[in-house]
């Protein structure tokens, strides 16, 4: 089954974790990573911040999504690295 399949067939996913979940796939390197900052992916979807932050907890929570926490080298967060699970 194909990965597009796979999403739009599962019954758990909203649609705005269905929108995000293709945004990531499509902008991702060959290792399934990503590392866009949510307002990129809100302004790029037409999406809202929250809309964004809930669409990504609810990736991570159905296991299509791992998060891993980015810092600069003077410790400070910069974006997260999304990485496809599935």
């Amino acid at each position: 089954m194909s990965f597009f399949n796979e999403v739009y067939g599962d019954r758990e996913l909203s649609a705005r974790a269905k929108t995000v979940c293709l945004y990531l796939h499509d902008r991702a390197n060959r290792e399934g990573e990503s590392w866009y900052a949510i307002g990129t992916i809100a302004a790029d979807l037409s999406l809202s911040r929250s809309t964004v932050k809930r669409a990504l907890a609810d990736l991570i929570r159905l296991g299509w999504v791992e998060k891993q926490p980015r810092y600069r080298e003077n410790g400070g967060q910069t974006s997260n690295l999304y990485r496809l699970a599935r």
